[in-house]
């Protein structure tokens, strides 16, 4: 009986910190989103960017790369 309690509690706080660690994961993601004026300002990141976009594709749907992109064609293009 004392087994089966101490395997449910470390069941328990094991899933506990899955959930956890993904919450986490999930915010910092969020945080790294870089705004099209960042990117703009820091122009080589926005090469760099779209580069590893263009080799990953499953990071082409991405906001860092459609901000990225945006950010070189302001550049290539100019504001207006």
């Amino acid at each position: 009986m004392k087994k089966s309690i101490l395997v449910l509690a470390a069941l328990g706080l094991s899933i506990g910190l899955t959930a956890l660690n993904a919450t986490v994961a999930g915010e910092k993601a969020i945080d790294d989103v870089k705004s099209v004026g960042w990117f703009v300002a820091n122009i080589k990141d926005a090469r760099l960017q779209n580069q590893q976009c263009h080799d990953n594709p499953s990071l082409q749907s991405s906001q860092n790369c459609a901000n990225a992109l945006h950010a070189l064609e302001i550049s290539f293009k100019g504001a207006n």
